[in-house]
Parts: structure tokens; C-alpha cells; sequence
């Protein structure tokens, strides 16, 4: 599956009744696809996967699968209890998903090859990306053999553990040279040249959902906006907790697209947050067109 360039990983919009604002989605996702994303992953974390109903969760996914219409890869995301996941993943499916990124099972923990059978059976509907952090930490040993696991494409690397990822894609490049790695921490370009030094060059962009321009000016190697754009960004971020998501919710709503507030546990920013995060987009974007 060819996946390059910044992936795009779109909020999902609410109303001001709290129920799913699917035109705006569209539109969002109508929006990033003109700056020319390597793949949409829609219902992920910055989707807020897990406040959604299964309904919701399939509605994002049909949306999303009408406004791509193939012209690049279509993510879902899917996890937690096992029913709820195949559940996930089939609809996914039936919208038309090209593959799933699987979140961690939650609470449930067994050993190593439990997990692997919670892999396979989720692989067995679309290929699966398999998302490390939280409850799921795995050795090098372990991601090769979910390497070797049909449906299962890639690791997405969630936990920052260089040492951990290095030994990882050396292990599994020696039999799987074609298994995808990605960086999955939250405002990912402020680490990407560590990821890279590793052989990790795929990323996930929350910029790019706010402030496409950004994203790619940084991919074409603009590193003027790693130290006076995301450094601050990734300080504010770390200001408040859930702000890896409630700050690209705001971002999209200062770019003019009311995708409304985010769902309990996780707050809005501030107003005081917001005013920053507004200066900061100011700057990036006058940076991006200096």
C-alpha cells in the first residue's frame, strides 16, 4: 500500500446539540485533500475514536470514504473490547476503508501471543496498522512476528523509545523489508529527525488538520518552523492534558470551519490557550509564505 508524504488525520466535527456534524466533516476532509496528503485516517486519535458510538464511528468512516473516493489510502481507526473492534472493522469494510489502525485493547491485558490473536483476528477483515503506546509496549521479537501475520502492514510507534524503535525496524527489515513504521507522537515533525535517523520516515500530522501549509512547508524542509512553530506548539500542548486533540479542534475552528467542541474526558483550550495557539498560526503561516 503506498502511503507517503504527511498523513492526514481529521477531527471528527460536532453540532451544538453534540451529534455528528457530517457536512463539516466532509468539508474538512474536502479541504486537507487539496494540499495532497499521503493518506487519511479518519477516527483515529485526533478523531476521537474512542468518543464515538459504533454509528458514529461508521458514519465518520462512509463519510470520509465519499469525499476520498480512492485518490488516496483510507484509514479507520478501530479497537478496544474484541467484539467492538471486529464489529469496527467490518463496517469500516462496508464503507469502503482500505485498512485499520488498531488501537490497544484497553484494560484487557494477556501475554504476547494474546495480543497476537487479538491482531490476526482484526487483520482477517483489512489490513492492520498496529498502534504501540499505552498497555501495548512490544519487543522487537514480538513486532516480527506480527509482521509476519496476514492483513497486519505496519507499526505505528505512539512511546518515543528510540533504542526500543532502532532494534525494532533493524529486527523486522531483515525478513519484512516492505513493513511500514510510522511515528505516532502527538506533534510528530518535533521528532521526525530522530525517527528518521532510524529509518522511520512516515508520520502523522496533527497540523496538517489546522494548518496544512505548515505541514507540508516543514516536509519540503523548512526547519525555521521546527524551533519558532512547534517547539511553542508542543509547550502549549503539553499545558493542559488532552490538548494533543483539543488544539487541533480549535485550529480547524480558527481556520473557519466550526468543527465544534470535543467530547468529555478531554476539555476545550482556553481562551487564553486559544490566543496563543492563534498567534502561533500567524507565525507559522507568515514563516511558510517568507
Amino acid at each position: 500500500m503506498n502511503l507517503s508524504g504527511v498523513l492526514f488525520f481529521p477531527v471528527t466535527p460536532f453540532d451544538a446539540e453534540g451529534g455528528l456534524a457530517e457536512e463539516v466533516l466532509a468539508e474538512h476532509i474536502r479541504q486537507g485533500l487539496e494540499h495532497g496528503p499521503g493518506g487519511v485516517f479518519a477516527a483515529c486519535g485526533t478523531g476521537e475514536f474512542s468518543a464515538l458510538s459504533e454509528a458514529e464511528h461508521e458514519r465518520v468512516i462512509r463519510v470520509a470514504a465519499d469525499v476520498v473516493r480512492g485518490r488516496v489510502p483510507l484509514f479507520a481507526g478501530a479497537g478496544g473490547p474484541l467484539g467492538a473492534a471486529l464489529s469496527q472493522a467490518r463496517a469500516a469494510r462496508a464503507a469502503g476503508a482500505d485498512g485499520l489502525l488498531l488501537m490497544p485493547p484497553y484494560l484487557a491485558q494477556g501475554p504476547g501471543h494474546g495480543f497476537r490473536a487479538y491482531v490476526e483476528a482484526v487483520a482477517a477483515e483489512l489490513p492492520v496498522i498496529v498502534y504501540q503506546r499505552g498497555s501495548v509496549v512490544l519487543e522487537p521479537e514480538a513486532v516480527v512476528e506480527l509482521a509476519g501475520v496476514p492483513g497486519v502492514i505496519g507499526l505505528k510507534d505512539g512511546l518515543g523509545d528510540i533504542d526500543r524503535m532502532q532494534r525494532t525496524v533493524l529486527a523486522v527489515r531483515e525478513t519484512y523489508p516492505d513493513f511500514l513504521f510510522f511515528n505516532g507522537l502527538p506533534t510528530a515533525e518535533l521528532t521526525m529527525p530522530a525517527y528518521r535517523g532510524i529509518g522511520v520516515e512516515l508520520y502523522s500530522s496533527a497540523v496538517f488538520a489546522f494548518a496544512p501549509e505548515i505541514a507540508k512547508a516543514y516536509l519540503n524542509g523548512d526547519e525555521r518552523l521546527l524551533t519558532e512553530f512547534y517547539a511553542p506548539l508542543v509547550r502549549l500542548r503539553g499545558k493542559v492534558p488532552g490538548y494533543a486533540v483539543a488544539l487541533v479542534k480549535a485550529g480547524v475552528r480558527l481556520r473557519g470551519l466550526d468543527a465544534g467542541p470535543v467530547r468529555p474526558p478531554l476539555v476545550d483550550v482556553t481562551e487564553e490557550h486559544l490566543a496563543e495557539l492563534e498567534a502561533l498560526i500567524k507565525s507559522g503561516l507568515e514563516l511558510t509564505a517568507s
